[in-house]
Protein backbone atom coordinates (compact mmCIF):
# COMPACT_ATOMS: atom_id res chain seq x y z
CA UNK A 1 0.00 0.00 0.00
CA UNK A 2 1.31 3.53 -1.19
CA UNK A 3 2.43 5.92 1.84
CA UNK A 4 -0.69 7.89 0.25
CA UNK A 5 -3.26 5.35 0.76
CA UNK A 6 -2.35 4.39 4.34
CA UNK A 7 -2.48 8.34 4.85
CA UNK A 8 -5.86 8.83 3.33
CA UNK A 9 -6.75 5.42 5.11
CA UNK A 10 -5.75 6.04 8.63
CA UNK A 11 -7.60 9.46 8.81
CA UNK A 12 -10.95 8.10 7.71
CA UNK A 13 -10.82 5.30 10.01
CA UNK A 14 -9.97 7.09 12.59
CA UNK A 15 -12.73 9.26 12.24
CA UNK A 16 -15.01 6.59 11.62
CA UNK A 17 -13.92 4.88 14.92
CA UNK A 18 -14.48 8.31 16.55
CA UNK A 19 -17.88 8.94 15.22
CA UNK A 20 -19.30 5.49 16.05
CA UNK A 21 -18.38 5.43 19.91
CA UNK A 22 -19.42 9.63 20.43
CA UNK A 23 -22.63 8.15 18.65
CA UNK A 24 -23.23 5.61 20.78
CA UNK A 25 -22.20 7.34 24.28
CA UNK A 26 -24.73 9.80 23.21
CA UNK A 27 -27.39 8.13 22.11
CA UNK A 28 -27.07 5.67 25.56
CA UNK A 29 -26.63 9.01 27.83
CA UNK A 30 -29.56 11.16 26.03
CA UNK A 31 -31.90 7.95 26.16
CA UNK A 32 -31.34 7.12 29.68
CA UNK A 33 -31.95 10.47 30.99
CA UNK A 34 -34.97 10.78 29.23
CA UNK A 35 -36.15 7.91 30.92
CA UNK A 36 -34.15 8.41 34.31
CA UNK A 37 -37.55 8.66 36.33
CA UNK A 38 -38.94 5.32 34.87
CA UNK A 39 -35.79 3.37 35.65
CA UNK A 40 -35.79 5.17 39.45
CA UNK A 41 -39.20 4.38 39.80
CA UNK A 42 -39.16 1.04 39.10
CA UNK A 43 -35.73 0.22 40.70
CA UNK A 44 -34.56 -1.00 37.71
CA UNK A 45 -30.87 -3.04 38.68
CA UNK A 46 -27.48 -1.65 36.99
CA UNK A 47 -27.00 -5.15 35.44
CA UNK A 48 -30.48 -5.06 33.36
CA UNK A 49 -29.77 -1.55 32.56
CA UNK A 50 -26.30 -2.92 31.02
CA UNK A 51 -27.95 -5.99 29.17
CA UNK A 52 -30.66 -3.51 27.20
CA UNK A 53 -27.86 -1.30 26.05
CA UNK A 54 -25.41 -3.74 24.88
CA UNK A 55 -28.49 -5.49 23.13
CA UNK A 56 -29.26 -2.20 21.37
CA UNK A 57 -25.58 -1.65 20.35
CA UNK A 58 -26.26 -3.82 16.82
CA UNK A 59 -28.80 -1.67 16.26
CA UNK A 60 -27.34 1.48 16.81
CA UNK A 61 -24.05 0.74 14.78
CA UNK A 62 -26.24 -0.56 11.56
CA UNK A 63 -28.08 3.20 12.25
CA UNK A 64 -25.30 5.59 12.93
CA UNK A 65 -22.10 3.61 10.45
CA UNK A 66 -23.50 5.93 6.89
CA UNK A 67 -23.36 9.07 8.52
CA UNK A 68 -19.89 8.12 10.28
CA UNK A 69 -18.75 7.01 6.66
CA UNK A 70 -20.10 10.17 4.78
CA UNK A 71 -18.47 12.05 8.03
CA UNK A 72 -15.24 10.94 7.90
CA UNK A 73 -14.56 11.32 4.16
CA UNK A 74 -16.02 14.82 4.11
CA UNK A 75 -14.13 15.52 7.04
CA UNK A 76 -10.66 13.68 5.30
CA UNK A 77 -10.80 14.64 2.09
CA UNK A 78 -12.02 18.66 2.91
CA UNK A 79 -9.02 18.73 4.60
CA UNK A 80 -6.56 17.37 2.09
CA UNK A 81 -8.69 19.89 0.20
CA UNK A 82 -8.27 23.05 2.69
CA UNK A 83 -3.92 21.76 2.67
CA UNK A 84 -3.85 21.76 -1.42
CA UNK A 85 -3.25 18.44 -1.20
CA UNK A 86 -6.23 17.42 -3.26
CA UNK A 87 -4.11 20.15 -5.68
CA UNK A 88 -0.53 17.96 -5.59
CA UNK A 89 -2.22 14.66 -6.08
CA UNK A 90 -3.92 15.68 -8.66
CA UNK A 91 -0.90 16.90 -10.34
CA UNK A 92 1.22 14.00 -10.24
CA UNK A 93 -1.60 12.26 -12.85
CA UNK A 94 -3.82 10.88 -10.38
CA UNK A 95 -7.32 10.69 -10.71
CA UNK A 96 -10.31 11.43 -8.18
CA UNK A 97 -10.89 7.77 -8.13
CA UNK A 98 -7.27 6.33 -7.51
CA UNK A 99 -7.00 9.35 -4.58
CA UNK A 100 -10.08 7.81 -3.16
CA UNK A 101 -9.43 3.86 -3.82
CA UNK A 102 -8.94 3.23 -0.73
CA UNK A 103 -11.55 5.05 1.02
CA UNK A 104 -13.87 3.42 -1.58
CA UNK A 105 -12.95 -0.07 -0.43
CA UNK A 106 -13.13 0.57 3.73
CA UNK A 107 -16.95 1.48 2.71
CA UNK A 108 -17.11 -1.62 1.11
CA UNK A 109 -15.81 -3.30 4.09
CA UNK A 110 -18.29 -1.12 5.76
CA UNK A 111 -21.20 -2.16 4.07
CA UNK A 112 -20.49 -5.73 4.00
CA UNK A 113 -20.11 -5.87 8.07
CA UNK A 114 -23.12 -3.92 8.01
CA UNK A 115 -25.23 -6.47 5.98
CA UNK A 116 -23.79 -9.45 8.32
CA UNK A 117 -24.87 -7.87 11.73
CA UNK A 118 -27.86 -6.28 10.19
CA UNK A 119 -28.97 -10.70 9.10
CA UNK A 120 -27.73 -11.77 12.16
CA UNK A 121 -27.52 -9.65 14.94
CA UNK A 122 -30.22 -7.24 14.91
CA UNK A 123 -33.20 -9.70 14.97
CA UNK A 124 -32.59 -10.97 17.50
CA UNK A 125 -31.10 -7.76 19.41
CA UNK A 126 -34.55 -6.17 18.80
CA UNK A 127 -36.84 -9.09 20.54
CA UNK A 128 -33.84 -9.23 23.48
CA UNK A 129 -33.90 -5.35 23.73
CA UNK A 130 -38.17 -5.47 23.48
CA UNK A 131 -38.06 -8.60 26.29
CA UNK A 132 -36.17 -6.12 28.60
CA UNK A 133 -38.11 -3.03 28.13
CA UNK A 134 -40.96 -4.60 29.20
CA UNK A 135 -39.25 -6.11 32.17
CA UNK A 136 -37.58 -2.57 33.24
CA UNK A 137 -41.31 -1.51 32.86
CA UNK A 138 -42.87 -4.13 34.79
CA UNK A 139 -40.23 -3.66 37.87
CA UNK A 140 -39.57 -7.42 36.98
CA UNK A 141 -36.21 -8.73 37.57
CA UNK A 142 -36.94 -12.48 36.30
CA UNK A 143 -37.25 -13.74 32.89
CA UNK A 144 -40.70 -13.42 30.89
CA UNK A 145 -42.90 -16.64 32.41
CA UNK A 146 -43.06 -19.64 29.77
CA UNK A 147 -46.92 -19.44 30.17
CA UNK A 148 -47.63 -16.17 29.28
CA UNK A 149 -50.47 -15.18 27.45
CA UNK A 150 -50.29 -13.49 24.05
CA UNK A 151 -52.82 -10.74 23.64
CA UNK A 152 -55.14 -9.22 20.59
CA UNK A 153 -52.94 -11.57 18.15
CA UNK A 154 -53.49 -11.22 14.24
CA UNK A 155 -51.76 -13.19 11.55
CA UNK A 156 -52.66 -14.22 8.27
CA UNK A 157 -52.05 -18.60 7.41
CA UNK A 158 -52.38 -20.63 4.94
CA UNK A 159 -55.28 -21.05 2.77
CA UNK A 160 -56.02 -17.53 2.69
CA UNK A 161 -56.91 -17.39 6.30
CA UNK A 162 -57.01 -14.20 8.59
CA UNK A 163 -56.67 -15.22 12.36
CA UNK A 164 -57.88 -12.62 14.70
CA UNK A 165 -57.45 -14.48 18.72
CA UNK A 166 -58.02 -12.59 21.58
CA UNK A 167 -55.39 -14.61 23.55
CA UNK A 168 -53.21 -17.37 23.13
CA UNK A 169 -51.41 -19.63 25.12
CA UNK A 170 -48.36 -21.30 23.09
CA UNK A 171 -47.32 -23.42 26.20
CA UNK A 172 -50.92 -24.50 27.02
CA UNK A 173 -51.87 -24.79 22.94
CA UNK A 174 -54.44 -23.23 23.76
CA UNK A 175 -56.47 -20.00 22.18
CA UNK A 176 -59.51 -18.20 23.21
CA UNK A 177 -61.75 -15.08 21.41
CA UNK A 178 -61.12 -17.01 18.16
CA UNK A 179 -62.52 -14.82 14.93
CA UNK A 180 -60.98 -16.35 11.24
CA UNK A 181 -61.52 -14.98 7.76
CA UNK A 182 -61.35 -17.30 4.73
CA UNK A 183 -60.73 -15.71 1.52
CA UNK A 184 -60.81 -16.53 -2.30
CA UNK A 185 -57.82 -15.69 -4.64
CA UNK A 186 -59.33 -12.25 -4.90
CA UNK A 187 -58.96 -11.15 -1.45
CA UNK A 188 -63.33 -12.00 -1.40
CA UNK A 189 -64.57 -12.91 1.70
CA UNK A 190 -65.89 -16.29 1.62
CA UNK A 191 -66.28 -17.82 5.20
CA UNK A 192 -66.47 -16.73 8.96
CA UNK A 193 -65.61 -18.71 11.73
CA UNK A 194 -65.61 -17.54 15.34
CA UNK A 195 -65.15 -19.76 18.30
CA UNK A 196 -64.95 -19.07 22.06
CA UNK A 197 -61.96 -21.46 22.60
CA UNK A 198 -59.48 -23.71 20.43
CA UNK A 199 -57.33 -26.36 21.86
CA UNK A 200 -54.59 -27.92 19.85
CA UNK A 201 -54.57 -32.30 20.93
CA UNK A 202 -53.38 -35.13 18.21
CA UNK A 203 -52.01 -32.95 15.79
CA UNK A 204 -55.47 -31.08 15.09
CA UNK A 205 -57.18 -28.02 16.45
CA UNK A 206 -60.48 -28.70 18.30
CA UNK A 207 -62.73 -25.87 18.38
CA UNK A 208 -65.31 -25.25 20.88
CA UNK A 209 -69.15 -23.16 21.03
CA UNK A 210 -68.25 -22.51 16.66
CA UNK A 211 -70.92 -20.65 14.28
CA UNK A 212 -69.65 -20.78 10.82
CA UNK A 213 -71.41 -17.97 8.32
CA UNK A 214 -70.83 -18.39 4.23
CA UNK A 215 -70.29 -15.30 1.77
CA UNK A 216 -71.41 -15.20 -1.22
CA UNK A 217 -69.39 -13.25 -4.23
CA UNK A 218 -70.99 -10.17 -3.14
CA UNK A 219 -70.15 -10.52 0.48
CA UNK A 220 -74.21 -11.06 1.74
CA UNK A 221 -74.42 -14.28 4.06
CA UNK A 222 -75.84 -17.76 2.31
CA UNK A 223 -77.95 -20.32 4.44
CA UNK A 224 -77.75 -20.13 8.06
CA UNK A 225 -75.11 -20.08 10.29
CA UNK A 226 -73.85 -23.17 11.51
CA UNK A 227 -73.76 -23.71 15.27
CA UNK A 228 -71.14 -26.11 16.72
CA UNK A 229 -70.69 -27.28 20.54
CA UNK A 230 -67.28 -29.02 19.96
CA UNK A 231 -66.01 -29.03 16.15
CA UNK A 232 -62.28 -30.53 14.75
CA UNK A 233 -61.03 -28.00 12.52
CA UNK A 234 -58.97 -28.12 9.27
CA UNK A 235 -56.06 -25.87 10.57
CA UNK A 236 -52.63 -26.82 9.15
CA UNK A 237 -50.97 -24.06 10.97
CA UNK A 238 -49.65 -25.58 14.85
CA UNK A 239 -49.36 -23.40 18.13
CA UNK A 240 -45.53 -23.53 16.88
CA UNK A 241 -46.42 -21.84 13.43
CA UNK A 242 -49.18 -19.47 15.27
CA UNK A 243 -46.49 -17.93 17.73
CA UNK A 244 -43.42 -17.85 14.83
CA UNK A 245 -46.34 -15.77 12.64
CA UNK A 246 -46.33 -13.72 15.36
CA UNK A 247 -42.51 -12.50 15.09
CA UNK A 248 -42.80 -8.63 13.82
CA UNK A 249 -41.16 -8.35 10.63
CA UNK A 250 -38.35 -6.24 12.31
CA UNK A 251 -37.42 -9.08 14.44
CA UNK A 252 -36.90 -11.74 11.51
CA UNK A 253 -33.31 -12.37 9.23
CA UNK A 254 -33.61 -12.75 5.61
CA UNK A 255 -34.27 -16.47 5.32
CA UNK A 256 -37.36 -15.83 7.84
CA UNK A 257 -38.68 -13.27 5.77
CA UNK A 258 -38.34 -14.86 2.61
CA UNK A 259 -40.47 -18.20 4.18
CA UNK A 260 -42.66 -15.76 5.73
CA UNK A 261 -43.93 -14.13 2.56
CA UNK A 262 -44.19 -17.00 0.65
CA UNK A 263 -46.78 -18.45 3.85
CA UNK A 264 -48.53 -15.04 2.97
CA UNK A 265 -48.54 -15.32 -0.78
CA UNK A 266 -50.78 -18.18 -0.13
CA UNK A 267 -53.03 -16.06 1.90
CA UNK A 268 -53.65 -13.16 -0.74
CA UNK A 269 -52.61 -10.39 1.08
CA UNK A 270 -51.50 -8.58 -1.48
CA UNK A 271 -50.78 -5.04 0.17
CA UNK A 272 -49.04 -6.80 3.26
CA UNK A 273 -46.83 -8.80 0.52
CA UNK A 274 -46.26 -5.97 -1.44
CA UNK A 275 -45.18 -4.40 2.01
CA UNK A 276 -43.30 -6.91 3.30
CA UNK A 277 -41.49 -7.95 0.00
CA UNK A 278 -39.37 -4.17 -0.17
CA UNK A 279 -38.76 -4.42 3.11
CA UNK A 280 -37.33 -7.29 2.19
CA UNK A 281 -34.93 -5.90 -0.46
CA UNK A 282 -34.23 -2.99 1.06
CA UNK A 283 -32.29 -5.83 4.22
CA UNK A 284 -30.06 -6.06 0.72
CA UNK A 285 -29.94 -2.89 -0.41
CA UNK A 286 -29.46 -0.73 2.65
CA UNK A 287 -26.09 -2.21 3.74
CA UNK A 288 -24.67 -0.51 0.42
CA UNK A 289 -25.84 3.12 1.66
CA UNK A 290 -21.75 3.01 3.22
CA UNK A 291 -20.17 3.24 0.33
CA UNK A 292 -22.98 4.71 -2.07
CA UNK A 293 -22.88 7.86 0.94
CA UNK A 294 -18.72 8.45 0.49
CA UNK A 295 -19.45 8.48 -3.18
CA UNK A 296 -21.41 11.30 -2.62
CA UNK A 297 -19.31 12.79 0.15
CA UNK A 298 -16.19 13.01 -1.73
CA UNK A 299 -17.39 15.83 -4.51
CA UNK A 300 -18.99 17.42 -1.63
CA UNK A 301 -16.20 17.70 0.53
CA UNK A 302 -14.17 19.16 -2.69
CA UNK A 303 -16.31 21.59 -3.48
CA UNK A 304 -16.28 22.98 0.34
CA UNK A 305 -14.78 26.24 0.75
CA UNK A 306 -11.31 26.15 2.82
CA UNK A 307 -11.95 27.86 5.40
CA UNK A 308 -13.54 26.38 8.76
CA UNK A 309 -13.00 22.96 7.18
CA UNK A 310 -14.13 20.65 10.59
CA UNK A 311 -17.82 22.56 11.35
CA UNK A 312 -17.96 22.64 7.58
CA UNK A 313 -17.84 18.94 7.18
CA UNK A 314 -20.24 18.15 9.64
CA UNK A 315 -22.80 20.60 8.34
CA UNK A 316 -21.82 19.02 4.78
CA UNK A 317 -22.70 15.72 6.17
CA UNK A 318 -25.80 16.76 8.50
CA UNK A 319 -27.08 18.11 5.12
CA UNK A 320 -26.30 15.83 2.73
CA UNK A 321 -27.45 12.49 4.95
CA UNK A 322 -30.90 14.29 5.30
CA UNK A 323 -31.11 14.43 2.00
CA UNK A 324 -30.56 10.89 1.38
CA UNK A 325 -32.57 9.36 3.58
CA UNK A 326 -35.87 11.95 2.87
CA UNK A 327 -35.32 10.41 -0.42
CA UNK A 328 -35.02 6.88 0.32
CA UNK A 329 -38.12 7.36 2.22
CA UNK A 330 -40.25 8.71 -0.68
CA UNK A 331 -39.23 5.99 -2.55
CA UNK A 332 -39.88 3.30 -0.53
CA UNK A 333 -43.18 5.03 0.61
CA UNK A 334 -43.58 4.96 -3.24
CA UNK A 335 -42.83 1.04 -3.80
CA UNK A 336 -45.41 0.29 -0.59
CA UNK A 337 -47.99 2.30 -2.22
CA UNK A 338 -47.49 -0.24 -5.27
CA UNK A 339 -46.45 2.40 -7.95
CA UNK A 340 -42.89 0.79 -8.75
CA UNK A 341 -41.77 -2.26 -8.20
CA UNK A 342 -40.42 -3.86 -4.46
CA UNK A 343 -37.12 -3.82 -6.00
CA UNK A 344 -36.87 -0.67 -7.84
CA UNK A 345 -38.18 0.86 -4.70
CA UNK A 346 -35.45 -0.58 -2.05
CA UNK A 347 -32.72 0.58 -4.96
CA UNK A 348 -34.34 3.43 -6.75
CA UNK A 349 -32.47 5.76 -3.93
CA UNK A 350 -29.01 4.10 -4.53
CA UNK A 351 -29.44 4.35 -7.83
CA UNK A 352 -30.38 8.48 -8.29
CA UNK A 353 -27.44 8.93 -5.66
CA UNK A 354 -25.05 6.86 -7.52
CA UNK A 355 -25.76 8.59 -10.87
CA UNK A 356 -25.42 12.06 -9.23
CA UNK A 357 -22.19 10.79 -7.47
CA UNK A 358 -20.71 9.84 -10.60
CA UNK A 359 -21.98 12.89 -12.32
CA UNK A 360 -20.67 15.50 -9.95
CA UNK A 361 -17.38 13.69 -9.72
CA UNK A 362 -17.04 13.64 -13.48
CA UNK A 363 -17.49 17.48 -12.83
CA UNK A 364 -14.43 18.31 -10.72
CA UNK A 365 -11.66 19.75 -12.25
Amino acid sequence: MRILDRYILKSIIHIFISCIFVFLFLYIVIDLLSNLDEVLKHQTTLALLIRYYLSYLPIMFVQVSPFACLLSTVYTFGKLNHNNEIIAMRSSGLSIFEIARNALIFGLLISFTVFWVNDRLVPSSLAENQKIKIQIEEGTKGKPKKNEAITNLTLYGLRNRLFFISRFLPAAKTMEGITILEQDEHQNLTKKIIATRGVYQDGLWRFFQSITYKFDNNGQVIDEPSYLEEEIMSIPETPENLASLRQKPEQMNIRQMQDYIWILSKSGATTVIRNLKVDLYQRFTAPFTSIIIILLGIPFSLMMRKRATGMSSVGVSIIVGFLYYVLEAICLAIGKSGLIPPILAASLSHIIILSGSLYLISKLP
